[in-house]
């Protein structure tokens, strides 16, 4: 029973995980403000929410049934090796990427008015995905599993700065948009990843824990990231230069 119910939240899992990988480029490389802009990005939100949220029912069940859910691993690696990749791993991914695509849309939707954001579903997330982070860490270092503790750096990292837009005393005037671009290219990541590392199991399972695989897509993500950042500031200067 489990395995059927498992089954089916992997297929969801990839339905709108593929979605949302598809929809990622049209905010990132689109003109911005624009109506298309704020479709594809809305949509871009949902399938992450969704992909997120069907991430963590799986990473329960192979938590409770470790093997039950992944019969093709057996004789390949134990118990405590699957509940940590596909259980604790994933759960913190999963509750990352809903974290990330939350808080994202919520910067856009309010920008520098950040007492809306401060709503109790966002503020719930970011306890959470700090626990979530915390045992990742631990489980990992439990195993044996490197992988696991750098993993968990990108949610306690996540958090760290979430909190302090939130509460920061004077934050920039374009900071909402930099905080946006981080979240949702953020969430990006973690689907891109998902894809690559976890795509691979079924067919060469020892690419999970491959280090090209979970690099790839962060540095991707990253170079974006900045790349943004970089014109928001240009954009600011210049202002603040015809201001003047």
């Amino acid at each position: 029973m489990e395995y059927k119910i498992f089954e089916a939240l992997v297929v969801a899992h990839i339905l709108t995980g593929s979605l949302g990988a598809l929809t990622f480029w049209m905010p990132v490389l689109g003109a911005k403000g624009t109506k298309m802009h704020r479709l594809s990005g809305r949509l871009f939100v949902v399938t992450m929410l969704l992909t997120g949220t069907f991430a963590i029912g799986m990473s329960i069940l192979t938590l409770l049934e470790p093997m039950g859910t992944h019969p093709h691993l057996v004789g390949k690696f134990d118990d405590d090796f699957v509940r940590g990749i596909f259980g604790w791993l994933m759960l913190h991914l999963g509750i990352l990427t809903i974290n990330l695509a939350w808080y994202g849309w919520l910067c856009a939707r309010n920008r520098a008015q950040r007492e809306p954001m401060r709503e109790w579903r966002n503020l719930a997330l970011q306890p959470l995905l700090l626990i979530a982070a915390i045992n990742c860490a631990a489980q990992g270092w439990l195993i044996s599993q490197p992988l696991m503790l750098g993993v968990s750096v990108i949610g306690i990292a996540t958090v760290l700065t979430n909190v302090w837009f939130l509460y920061k005393p004077a934050p920039g005037a374009m900071d909402w948009l930099k905080e946006h671009v981080k979240a949702l290219i953020g969430a990006g990541i973690s689907v891109y990843t998902a894809f690559l590392a976890f795509g691979s199991v079924r067919a060469f399972p020892e690419l999970a824990l491959s280090p090209v695989m979970w690099s790839v897509p962060a540095a991707t993500g990253i170079a974006f990231i900045l790349w943004h950042w970089r014109r928001i500031d240009r954009k600011l200067h210049a202002h603040k230069q015809r201001a003047s």
